[in-house]
């Protein structure tokens, strides 16, 4: 790939890291927004301690996806835009509009730039939550041409905010994109080395079973995927003339029990570190009952003892992507964990 000037939104976060650390490596001029330049300090130090290469490569500038402010200034001399950037909260919130709200404005914020600006592509991340939610259960392998079912069973505040705003910006492309082509990546749970001192995402059930915080293993099944193969494929996607226009389920193999989760970290990690993690499971009728009284689990139990089916063939044979096995990125995640002191 040639060498481009990359903006990626939402540079202190844990997919916009690993985006960042590959995309310098690769040899390109990378420019992330922050909501506030007062960041930039600790957004460096972290990518720094991740291994940055060729950090001066790197700028920061700020951008909010709630004001117009700042955004024209990040495009210019763009020639694409990774918008990874979004509130990332699944389960219960007190106020949806939380989430939906800058997910929708910001995205089409940052596409209005971008064509604005005359820059060539948007890749935006996307979610599996805006494909697989809110379906019957069923023998259905997920694909690029599904779409979450916004009154369905267990969709959450999360799952509604990724739908609207991938719908929205395709309709942006649609009616007034112009020559601004469009890409969105649709990652499974994203798991993997934790960048800084947060941890977000799917990254969160590994804490908690490191942390004690979870009794024990409901019946869920979680798809994950390597944050490091999801930076890998958002770059792939940059690039391939074949990409623009299309939607990439960014999955790996089959998901995995949440106690199968729990034994991958057990091996993982030293015994002090694995000592407080789970050891029994917990019954489905258990996990109903308690979400009668506590609204944080009742998006839980539409996909109890469900395991949801995916295909990555399309990222594959489209984009070349090849992803490491699931194992590696729980390993990687729990291991950064302990190291880190999150764990």
């Amino acid at each position: 790939m040639n060498q481009r000037h990359v903006l990626v939104t939402g540079g202190s976060g844990f997919i916009a890291g690993h985006c960042i650390l590959q995309l310098l490596a690769d040899g390109h001029l990378v420019r992330a927004t922050l909501r506030s330049i007062s960041g930039e300090t600790a957004a460096r130090a972290a990518l720094e301690q991740a291994g940055m290469v060729q950090g001066g490569r790197l700028s920061f500038v700020a951008a909010d996806l709630l004001r117009n402010d700042g955004w024209a200034g990040a495009m210019r001399d763009i020639d694409a835009v990774l918008h990874v950037a979004s509130p990332v909260q699944p389960g219960h919130v007190a106020n949806e509009d939380d989430l939906i709200v800058p997910a929708q404005e910001g995205t089409l914020r940052v596409l209005r730039a971008a064509r604005d600006a005359g820059v060539g592509r948007v890749v935006l991340t996307s979610a599996f939550h805006a494909v697989s939610w809110g379906h019957p259960h069923r023998a259905h392998v997920f694909t690029e041409a599904d779409w979450t079912v916004l009154d369905g069973p267990g969709v959450d505040a999360y799952g509604k905010s990724k739908t609207i705003a991938e719908r929205a910006a395709w309709d942006f492309i649609a009616q007034e994109g112009g020559t601004l082509e469009l890409v969105t990546m649709l990652p499974v749970a994203v798991m993997g080395p934790v960048i800084g001192h947060s941890v977000t995402g799917a990254n969160h059930i590994i804490q908690r079973m490191l942390r004690g915080a979870m009794p024990g293993f409901p019946n869920l099944f979680i798809p994950i995927v390597d944050v490091r193969d999801v930076a890998r494929a958002h770059i792939l996607a940059l690039g391939s003339r074949q990409a623009a226009g299309e939607r990439f389920l960014i999955s790996n193999g089959v998901p995995l029990a949440m106690k199968e989760i729990g034994a991958i970290i057990r091996d993982s990690v030293d015994e002090a570190a694995s000592s407080r993690l789970p050891t029994r499971s917990l019954p489905d009728l258990m996990i109903r009952f308690m979400a009668l009284f506590r609204p944080e689990l009742r998006h839980y139990v539409p996909d109890l003892g469900y395991a949801k089916k995916t295909t990555n063939e399309k990222s594959r044979n489209l984009l070349g992507w090849v992803p490491r096995p699931a194992e590696e990125a729980i390993a990687a995640a729990a291991q950064s964990m302990v190291r880190s002191g999150l764990g």
